[in-house]
């Protein structure tokens, strides 16, 4: 809809956002003082939670914006926070006329950098022109390139996983282990949480430790034995594994045999 905003001495204008979750959850709020619906989304008057100044500028550089609230808030916790549930989701963010639904879109981006302290937090708001800034070139590189069953790889995600179940659970090294896996396939794989507290989260496995796949987000204090995980196999990105393991040199995007800086400081020796 296009709606003239502040065209009269009074105007019912309120502030609207959006966040979309990348495990398909949305959150709607509203700065206005009862709950705002349309787009299909209920938009929760959140007294506390507001956006700052968005800046938006015809030059290429990324538009800047904040979002800041309290996490007493029953839609943003410190759990949630803490997961990754709010990394690298959408925001859009508008005004609406809380009369007529009349609303026009003043922000879309993605949450960048969260901080929070004991009863607040802040989200960084990365707009779509940040993309811009991402190199997309690519480099040389001895180790491959290319995400493990992804674009360039080739190789079919689906094969390499499989469900299990939780068998323990070591918080003190942010460890879980599984029942029948061999921890050793899973090094650098993926656990996407079916049950538990961390439902439709995936965490990146960066160790593995007496049988225990180390994760790099922390592990809230709900998760149990007998939870069920999807967990997909891992790949370290040499030559070796890749042709060994996978059978997949073909298709390896990278250049094991390319000589490096020090080809410059080689000289002959006598033999």
């Amino acid at each position: 809809m296009s709606h003239v905003f502040f065209a009269t001495e009074l105007e019912g204008v309120a502030t609207w956002w959006r966040i979309d979750r990348r495990d398909g959850v949305t959150l709607g709020f509203t700065s206005h003082d009862r709950d705002l619906t349309f787009d299909g989304v209920t938009h929760r008057a959140a007294p506390g939670i507001l956006p700052s100044a968005i800046r938006k500028t015809a030059t290429l550089d990324g538009d800047s914006a904040e979002l800041t609230g309290p996490l007493a808030h029953d839609s943003i916790s410190a759990a949630d926070l803490a997961a990754g549930r709010f990394d690298g989701a959408r925001v859009s963010i508008g005004a609406v006329d809380w009369e007529t639904l009349e609303r026009a879109q003043l922000f879309a981006g993605s949450i960048g950098t969260v901080q929070g302290d004991d009863d607040s937090f802040t989200a960084d708001l990365l707009s779509a022109k940040q993309q811009l800034q991402v190199d997309d070139v690519p480099r040389t590189s001895p180790t491959c390139r290319a995400t493990f069953c992804g674009p360039g790889c080739t190789l079919s995600a689906a094969r390499f996983s499989r469900e299990a179940r939780v068998a323990s659970v070591d918080r003190e090294a942010n460890a879980v282990a599984f029942d029948g896996v061999t921890p050793s396939d899973y090094a650098f794989g993926q656990v996407r949480w079916i049950e538990g507290p961390h439902v439709g989260i995936a965490m990146d496995v960066v160790a593995v430790e007496t049988g225990a796949l180390v994760l790099d987000t922390p592990l809230d204090g709900d998760v149990a034995p007998g939870q069920r995980v999807r967990l997909r196999e891992g790949c370290d990105h040499t030559i070796g594994t890749c042709q060994a393991r996978f059978a997949n040199a073909a298709n390896f995007q990278g250049e094991p045999f390319l000589p490096g800086n020090d080809l410059l400081a080689r000289y002959p020796v006598q033999r």
